[in-house]
């Protein structure tokens, strides 16, 4: 059986991509770093494991890699924003997100990394964001961090690609999650209208283009930012 694991999977976009890659076969691992009762849960439900660990935390992560052994497919989704002024937001903020955003996928594909290379097989799909593609007022700091992780895909899609390993990277518009929940219905309002297809996306629609790269169909395809945002950013 095909393994994975995706970060941050106690979250919407999170549990959507576990709940998509189980039905395609895949023994999902469902990180968390807090939410550990709804990732058990979640990981009942789909026959999968939780697991728990900070992907911040190198330490952690080597230790809960080392536990879980080769994997096919690393989600690396965990992440976290801030919206404010750039000069608002406290130092300790701004260092948070990216070392969660951004140093996160990092230490999760160093990881993950050493035995798809050996084994000449693996894939690994970022999520980035509409924002790190163009920029966000208010939201600097998560917009660099999601653009590092655009940076960092195509980079490693390079360099890991003559050890049969994918790199790909999907960038979501605004998703329905429990991220957004802090907009008025004024600002939603706002938004909608800047979506030319009308509609605002759900987690499964990430989840569709995640399970999408990780497939067979997808096997000539690395280094790539699929863009998911119903087309606000072209």
């Amino acid at each position: 059986m095909k393994t994975a694991l995706v970060t941050g999977g106690a979250g919407g976009i999170g549990e959507a991509i576990c709940r998509e890659l189980a039905a395609d076969g895949y023994m999902v691992y469902v990180n968390y770093s807090r939410s550990r009762e709804k990732a058990e849960a979640i990981a009942a439900e789909i026959n999968g494991k939780a697991l728990g660990f900070d992907v911040s935390d190198a330490n952690s992560v080597r230790e809960a890699f080392s536990s879980v052994g080769r994997l096919d497919l690393l989600v690396n989704n965990a992440g976290i924003s801030e919206i404010d002024l750039f000069t608002s937001i406290p130092y300790e903020k701004a260092v948070r997100i990216l070392d969660v955003n951004l140093k996160g996928a990092m230490n999760c594909a160093r990881a993950a990394l050493p035995a798809m290379i050996n084994a000449k097989s693996g894939s690994i799909i970022n999520i980035s964001s509409m924002w790190g593609q163009c920029g966000a007022s208010c939201e600097v700091d998560y917009s660099a961090s999601k653009a590092g992780l655009i940076g960092f895909t195509k980079a490693l899609a390079k360099e890991v690609a003559p050890s049969g390993v994918r790199v790909n990277c999907v960038a979501p518009g605004f998703i329905m999650t429990e991220m957004n929940s802090r907009f008025s219905q004024e600002d939603l309002d706002l938004i909608h209208e800047d979506i030319p297809l009308g509609i605002f996306g759900e987690p499964r629609h990430i989840a569709d283009a995640v399970a999408f790269l990780a497939s067979p169909k997808a096997e000539y395809i690395t280094g790539q930012i699929l863009a998911v945002n119903g087309g606000m950013v072209i």
